[in-house]
């Protein structure tokens, strides 16, 4: 049986939400430039992510990293606060 040595993916987003218990609302922006128009549009996506203690908070900038399922919606992790 081949090894499966995938590193799981890394994001880094701002808490929008920490109102549920050990879940955080993380939100990912990027930039993408408009293939027609040129011109450079904002694009989010919110993910669920484990906070184990609670101890990341709206406004806080972090890190998180894939997992395995958890629950119905929250697939990863947040690893840290970025400085």
């Amino acid at each position: 049986m081949p090894e499966n040595n995938k590193k799981p993916r890394t994001l880094k987003g701002t808490v929008v939400s920490d109102k549920m218990t050990k879940t955080a609302v993380i939100e990912i922006a990027r930039m993408v430039k408009h293939p027609k128009y040129k011109k450079f549009v904002k694009l989010s996506k919110r993910f669920k992510a484990h906070n184990p203690e609670n101890q990341f908070h709206v406004g806080d900038k972090v890190t998180i990293q894939e997992s395995k399922p958890i629950s119905k919606d929250k697939r990863w992790v947040i690893t840290g606060k970025v400085q």
